[in-house]
């Protein structure tokens, strides 16, 4: 009975790959916590009597986090059934968790570092000791298992890490990201019992493939929202209209060089690779790498809304040119994934994104965000002219 019952758990043939609401309910927590984000990394740059690189740091380990609990939890539902009440409750339940940690967020290394850390380690070891015990004596639970294992292990320096404070939390936390992120990339292994990698999992690929494009879409919902927010703030004046509008400009790039066209064929190349639980674990990496890159070009922008004219900081080119090259760089990736090469127009953009940093440092923001959006416009633009009067290209994933 009950390895009956641990099989109903599980995704079967009939169960619709597609997203459900509730996973779709799930997302508006992140639209949420991505502004948090980008609103402690605007304050990274513009705080004064703060150090860039900690503050940075910090940050990235805080997105880290929350990468984490969404890319597992969307792995949950991708494995198990989510029209299934017990699945519904696990997502539900990790959606309250991402709010905790989202308000803690601005926070977190300050006076909230306790909150941010409970409602981590109780997601990240809620959600495997449920699933442990709801698939009892199915042999699937031993997957559920190891995680918790692990789970249980960074939980330490994630509370530890709560409990001190100043460069002494920062140490912990990056302690306990290592340990989340090694333990996923080495397959939770357990002494005696090996790995169990997710490549290797009987996951639907694309459902996976899905909510990667979804969530790409959250990262350009939240660099649309803070600049409306940014520009509704303003003064109204010419040279922010200007700024805003390049702003737009780059968000529309930004999804126009990701959906075209590994991002639109993203689940056939899933659904056709020979490994999809291998093709799908490769792309939540680049999609992390992409989703820092959207996430950094939005603050980027947010500065050049807000400061126009004067002199560029050093600093802000980190973000402002910084944030799309690390897109474009993951995104160059997505496309090896996705169609086994990769296009000149990504290397030479990325080529010259680095290469005006230097050119461009005496110019004011608004000079360099409309530099770095023309750059964008030309991969754009390459991507259009190549593929003019060929017919669409189809996947080809060499994983």
């Amino acid at each position: 009975m009950a390895d009956q019952r641990g099989e109903e758990l599980l995704r079967g043939k009939a169960t619709s790959p597609r997203a459900t609401f509730l996973e779709l309910f799930f997302d508006v927590a992140f639209v949420f916590a991505l502004t948090r984000v980008s609103n402690r990394l605007v304050d990274d740059f513009t705080v004064e009597r703060r150090v860039f690189l900690p503050e940075a740091g910090q940050t990235l380990l805080l997105l880290l986090a929350l990468w984490m609990v969404w890319s597992l939890t969307t792995w949950t539902t991708s494995r198990y059934n989510p029209e299934r009440p017990e699945i519904q409750l696990v997502v539900a339940g990790s959606m309250f968790a991402s709010m905790v940690m989202a308000v803690s967020l601005p926070e977190a290394f300050d006076t909230r570092g306790l909150s941010f850390a409970i409602g981590y380690v109780a997601v990240q070891v809620g959600r495997p000791l449920f699933l442990t015990v709801a698939m009892r004596h199915h042999p699937e639970r031993h997957v559920a298992g190891r995680i918790l294992v692990w789970a249980v292990v960074s939980a330490v320096p994630w509370i530890a890490g709560a409990l001190v404070h100043n460069d002494a939390r920062g140490v912990f936390w990056t302690v306990a990201v290592i340990i989340d992120y090694g333990a996923a990339r080495l397959g939770w292994p357990l002494p005696g019992r090996g790995r169990s990698p997710a490549s290797s999992w009987p996951v639907t690929g694309e459902h996976l493939a899905e909510r990667y494009q979804q969530f790409t879409i959250i990262a350009l919902g939240e660099m649309i929202l803070i600049s409306g927010f940014g520009f509704s703030m303003s003064e109204f004046a010419a040279a922010q209209w200007v700024a805003f509008a390049i702003t737009f400009a780059s968000t529309a790039l930004l999804w126009r060089i990701y959906f075209y066209r590994a991002g639109t064929v993203l689940v056939e190349a899933v659904a056709g690779s020979a490994r999809p639980g291998r093709l799908a674990e490769s792309a939540t990496y680049t999609h992390l790498v992409m989703v820092a890159g959207i996430v950094a070009a939005a603050v980027g922008y947010e500065l050049v809304i807000g400061h126009p004219g004067g002199h560029t900081d050093p600093a802000w080119l980190t973000v402002i040119i910084g944030g799309p090259a690390l897109f474009v760089l993951g995104r160059a990736r997505f496309e090896y994934e996705v169609f086994g090469r990769v296009s000149r127009s990504r290397l030479v953009g990325l080529v010259v994104l680095v290469a005006m940093v230097p050119l461009v440092i005496r110019l004011p923001p608004l000079a360099v965000g409309a530099a770095t959006t023309a750059v964008l416009g030309g991969i754009a633009a390459a991507d259009a002219l190549r593929a003019r009067g060929r017919p669409p290209e189809q996947p080809a994933p060499p994983i």
